[in-house]
């Protein structure tokens, strides 16, 4: 298309020469809709919500995202980011920023740290460490980017041993609104360090991380897999097991309705299971000791809870590694009591005809209760468990999937916090009143300084914002 029929903020025409001087400033490629290329730069992991920024700059390193935020600024443009986008929001409108090709990894195994570059998959970052022997807390799903998940939290399946990965997060690189480039620690900012490790994408845009690791080379983990039909049980046995169970041991439960789809196993095909996961920091043999309490609820459709090179954590929640469409939801529970469990197997157990495809348990506590020093914007408050219901379809069932989920959590009210987990917040949860659930009202009001401070216009909103108004 022509470029001078590309909207900015406010219908101010992007012209064919602001973008062609933008051009000359990036070493990646600069995209209007309609051009070539347009479409895969914009791809997201999830499909239920597409891009379509104004502009979409590919950036090949940290002056690249200078640049691109210096015109945004320069146009009137808000600014989103893309590395996988497993939990995008809209950036119709935006000049969009592309991490992908940013996805340098260096390990420090003398320090036990990693540097990695914004682009970066937590499987990239596994990777690297193991042949140190080392381990990051990265997520469940390898596919997921690196760099957003920490600024989240974190939440690993091995947290409960050694915490959240904003935790251990020792410098962050970053372009604030006004296209500089800072090295943020504790020490040189230590306001917007504090901020940046839990308040997500909305000071600047993160070039590069650099954290620990830790000596972890095996585990035993894996999956229990159980029929649908026994879902009250196996929920009630997995809730009264967690209750006794090491910091070294992190756990979840979920009901799961898998597809007919060859790639599922046989015994699992089209069904509903309920999935419990494990992942022990310990001796296999002290680990099966622990999980037999599970193995003696019922008989198991499938049983891969084995030692296993850390190198294999992705395969314990098995995540669709390709992309989906799908509408998520969240919460934070005070406990897990045998009246929330029957509570959520009428709302999505056997027979009960719900939408959902997961609806998932974590297990907290352990090092996750431990504040971290610096501190960081992350604070759970009294939850002693997360929940987090997942529907896939594309966006025509959206709406539907929302009004669903709407009606779960408030079934599950009684139970809940009230607060929300940053990394687990959806779609649905992009108003103030969402985004304020994340953190307590002083953590808040914190972040709202920094906010003010670093960017007062809010260039940075095309994500659970925190509004400096």
């Amino acid at each position: 298309m022509n470029p001078n029929q590309s909207p900015a903020q406010g219908g101010v025409p992007i012209t064919e020469d602001a973008v062609r001087r933008l051009a000359a400033q990036t070493v990646g490629p600069v995209l209007l809709p309609g051009d070539e290329g347009y479409d895969v730069e914009c791809a997201s992991y999830n499909l239920a919500i597409p891009q379509q920024p104004a502009l979409v700059v590919g950036a090949a390193n940290a002056a690249d995202v200078r640049a691109a935020i210096r015109f945004a600024t320069e146009q009137g443009l808000p600014v989103a980011v893309l590395a996988t986008g497993h939990s995008a929001l809209p950036s119709a409108g935006a000049l969009l920023i592309t991490t992908r090709r940013m996805d340098g990894v260096t390990i420090d195994a003398e320090a036990r740290s990693a540097r990695i570059e914004a682009g970066v998959r937590w499987q990239q970052v596994v990777d690297a460490a193991a042949e140190h022997g080392l381990a990051p807390l990265n997520g469940a799903a390898p596919s997921v980017g690196a760099v957003g998940y920490t600024l989240g939290g974190g939440l690993s399946p091995i947290g409960r041993a050694f915490g959240f990965a904003a935790d251990h997060v020792h410098s962050i690189e970053l372009v604030t609104a006004d296209g500089e480039l800072r090295t943020v620690t504790a020490t040189s900012e230590p306001e917007l360090f504090w901020a940046l490790r839990g308040g997500k994408g909305n000071f600047g845009v993160v070039t590069a991380l650099e954290f620990g690791l830790f000596p972890v080379s095996r585990i035993y983990g894996g999956g229990l897999f159980f029929p649908g039909e026994q879902a009250a049980e196996v929920l009630k046995a997995w809730g009264r097991w967690t209750a006794g169970v090491p910091d070294e041991l992190t756990s979840s439960v979920a009901l799961l309705q898998l597809p007919p789809a060859p790639e599922v196993p046989e015994p699992l095909r089209g069904r509903l299971v309920a999935h419990i996961r494990i992942a022990y920091v310990g001796p296999a043999e002290e680990g099966e000791r622990l999980v037999a309490p599970l193995r003696a609820i019922a008989p198991t459709l499938v049983d891969s809870v084995v030692e296993m090179p850390y190198v294999a954590v992705g395969s314990i929640h098995a995540d669709p590694p390709t992309p989906i469409p799908f509408v998520d939801r969240s919460a934070l529970l005070r406990e897990f009591t045998p009246e929330l469990i029957d509570t959520i197997i009428a709302a999505a157990g056997p027979g009960a005809g719900s939408p959902l495809t997961v609806l998932e348990i974590r297990h907290l506590g352990g090092a996750l209760d431990r504040r971290p020093e610096p501190p960081n914007a992350i604070d759970l408050g009294d939850a002693t468990f997360t929940f987090y219901a997942v529907a896939i379809g594309g966006p025509d069932q959206a709406e539907s999937f929302q009004g669903y989920l709407t009606r779960l959590l408030h079934a599950i009210g009684p139970w809940s916090t009230d607060r929300r987990f940053v990394n687990f917040l959806g779609a649905g949860d992009a108003t103030s009143e969402g985004v304020a659930a994340a953190y307590s009202p002083e953590a808040y009001q914190r972040l709202l300084a920094v906010k003010r401070s670093y960017d007062p216009t809010n260039v940075f909103r095309v994500n659970h914002n925190i509004t400096p108004a």
